[in-house]
């Protein structure tokens, strides 16, 4: 064939092998670019993770330059990893199907490396980092954020109160608060939360609008600690992990493949 190359042959051999099997991607892969796709076949390790990528390309509709970061972040193993004992072979159940799920639009951790800050930083340092890179943290939390404000003030019982960071989601149609914390997880911090979020229903919240959603963000957690804290709380809250810099891929894939996982993940 003219006007191809031997490596554009390749490529699409290797594209037509990938996928030849599996039709019910067929929809799927008209919606991702080229570029996109061979990003994904030459990271990806299996059929899951390919799909993982395809999915998550479309839903948030990244460039290439921004799938790329993904795809060395970590992100498929980041959700594999932090999927409940014996499920981690439905990591793609938390995607675009699940558009009303809590759980399908927060991470267990998130990649802040582009924040630039050192290892010692303060609540006010990560929060003025946050505001000033915006693009790039809506890209890490997902395009469906809409910023509200920072120390979003709240008027109860004649005291004001602040909330650190106000979100709006646009698919869950709710209000996302984000408490910021630049040490380990502490249980006291959910009690502090559902305040907030009691508060945002009454004073903030519209009447059409879902009741509101809370993300304790914390430099480290104890799952064991946040599961006992998150027990018997009945608001909407996640407490999530972040890193100021890009987790070693090598390693948390390492980590992956000691788990007990089912064939194909």
């Amino acid at each position: 064939m003219r006007g191809l190359s031997v490596q554009n042959v390749w490529r699409m051999r290797q594209f037509h092998l990938a996928y030849r099997d599996d039709q019910n991607l067929s929809a799927l892969l008209r919606e991702v670019s080229w570029t996109n796709h061979l990003l994904i076949l030459g990271h990806a390790e299996s059929a899951t993770e390919r799909e993982f990528h395809l999915r998550m390309s479309i839903r948030e509709g990244w460039s290439s330059r921004q799938l790329e970061r993904q795809l060395h972040s970590g992100l498929y193993e980041r959700f594999a990893l932090a999927a409940p004992t014996g499920k981690t072979g439905k990591v793609l159940a938390t995607l675009p199907e699940a558009k009303t799920s809590l759980d399908a639009h927060f991470k267990d951790e998130y990649a802040l490396e582009f924040l630039g800050l050192s290892q010692a930083h303060s609540e006010r340092d990560l929060r003025k980092a946050i505001l000033a890179n915006l693009r790039d943290f809506f890209l890490e939390f997902g395009r469906h954020f809409a910023f509200i404000g920072e120390e979003y003030p709240i008027v109860i019982g004649g005291e004001e109160y602040h909330v650190d960071l106000l979100f709006y989601h646009r698919l869950l149609q709710c209000l996302v608060a984000v408490d910021l914390k630049a040490g380990k997880f502490l249980p006291e911090y959910v009690g502090k939360m559902q305040f907030y979020l009691a508060a945002l229903d009454e004073k903030v919240k519209l009447e059409h609008e879902r009741p509101s959603a809370g993300l304790i963000l914390c430099k480290s957690k104890n799952q064991e600690v946040v599961r006992l804290a998150l027990a018997r709380s009945l608001a909407p809250t996640r407490v999530a992990a972040y890193r100021t810099q890009l987790p070693d891929e090598r390693l948390i894939k390492q980590r992956l493949r000691a788990l007990p996982l089912p064939s194909g993940l």
